[in-house]
């Protein structure tokens, strides 16, 4: 058996690698190739997968969705030649008697279904809860986007419910239950971007008496998340440091650590750049969470700023709350019961609509203020309440599933792919 996998994005090909390095370990594993729609695919050379084909990052980056004039910049810079040379190569692919795993959103599955192979869907971009929840209808939905009965549109159920697409794996139990509903083939076997963060096998908890002197006692940990592309990432930066300064003026008694995830692709000195009356100490404190000892650590007062572009795992798994202007990373803080809270940018990625349309994806988990201002307030409401926290940490597992997803979707699909 032979197995292309496309995708289209940097998230879209980092979950693909998930499945397909769970294929490579089953037994009858097929023979896999990547071709990545949109970027160089880094993430398929890091994982030593071929890359067949013509890639070339586009000056959108991916986000043509967000903005007419992207789109033109891409045309300019090669899309429709680069486009029709990955069509020609898909078909010749099916020739050769392969099959096609896409990944991602309508782009690839039109790709899978034009290569005249059998396919199989992994859908990452749409979720009914952008719509719906469990009780019906949002109010905050619009009605545009609920004409036809599903976040997947009628042309999108078309190409899933043809005979060569085997098998759909929709990122939630919702979508999946939905889906079923139009006669299709998904199965919910939870959603890739949650595996490979928590330790495996998970660490132990202990109960200790004096845990709640323990918790006061400790600082307070705050995960912040700017984005990964630039240089939308360095303005985002920006307000997340006005509501680290409010954090500040309102926890004034407590003692904080602000964990910064930066994507190694970004250039830390325009993270630096910021951090007025912030003095930097030589290394990490002795019980920090994290270990990266290239990490920048700074302090104000109380208050702890660590930089790092090798730690994001721990610094998912150790922080209490969330500041995110992010897609992927905030969806995995969710996945692990954690509450975010998040302020629209000035985009092209993260501005308020698309900020709006994460608080549906992933419900209670996610607080939309209007302004950085707002956060301090916002911490000390949840905070308050912890039967919100509890909803939250229930809310989150079930929007994002819980881990072995890829290992379930790869045994699934290998049994599938090929089915006549």
């Amino acid at each position: 058996m032979k197995l292309l996998c496309l995708s289209n994005g940097h998230g879209e090909d980092s979950i693909a690698v998930r499945i397909l390095e769970e294929l490579r370990k089953l037994p009858n594993a097929p023979e896999i190739a990547a071709l990545p729609l949109v970027g160089e695919g880094y993430a398929y050379t890091k994982a030593d997968i071929p890359i067949i084909g013509p890639v070339k990052k586009m000056p959108s980056g991916g986000f043509i969705y967000m903005d007419g004039r992207q789109l033109w910049k891409d045309v300019r810079g090669g899309l429709l030649g680069l486009t029709c040379a990955q069509y020609r190569l898909v078909r010749r692919w099916h020739k050769r008697g392969g099959s096609v795993l896409a990944v991602g959103d309508i782009v690839p599955l039109l790709f899978a279904w034009l290569s005249g192979a059998n396919y199989a869907f992994v859908g990452t971009a749409k979720s009914e809860y952008y719509l719906r929840d469990e009780s019906g209808w949002l109010s905050r939905s619009h009605g545009w986007e609920s004409w036809s009965g599903s976040v997947y549109l009628p042309w999108e159920r078309w190409l899933m419910g043809r005979d060569r697409c085997k098998v759909i794996f929709p990122r939630d139990r919702l979508t999946t239950s939905v889906l079923k509903q139009f006669s299709l083939p998904a199965f919910a076997l939870g959603n890739p971007m949650m595996d490979g963060i928590l330790p495996d096998p998970p660490a132990p908890i202990f109960y200790e008496k004096d845990a709640e002197e323990q918790e006061k006692a400790r600082p307070f940990k705050v995960l912040l998340l700017p984005g990964s592309r630039a240089p939308e990432a360095y303005n985002n930066w920006a307000l997340i440091l006005q509501a680290v300064a409010n954090i500040q003026q309102e926890f004034p008694g407590r003692s904080l650590l602000f964990l910064a995830a930066i994507a190694p692709s970004l250039d830390l000195d325009e993270f630096q750049k910021g951090l007025t009356g912030w003095e930097e100490e030589n290394s990490l404190p002795e019980d920090a969470p994290i270990n990266d000892l290239s990490a920048l650590v700074f302090r104000r007062d109380r208050a702890q700023l660590v930089l790092t572009q090798n730690a994001y795992n721990a610094c998912l798994l150790s922080a209490d709350f969330a500041i995110a202007m992010a897609g992927t990373a905030t969806e995995q803080f969710v996945g692990l019961g954690k509450p975010v809270i998040t302020f629209p940018g000035e985009g092209p990625q993260f501005n308020y609509q698309f900020a709006e349309a994460q608080t549906r994806l992933l419900g209670n988990s996610v607080i939309l203020v209007k302004k950085p201002e707002e956060t301090a307030k916002t911490i000390q409401g949840v905070l308050a309440k912890p039967d919100r926290l509890q909803l939250i940490a229930q809310n989150g597992v079930k929007r994002m599933g819980k881990p072995g997803a890829a290992a379930r979707i790869a045994k699934c699909l290998l049994e599938r792919i090929n089915d006549q």
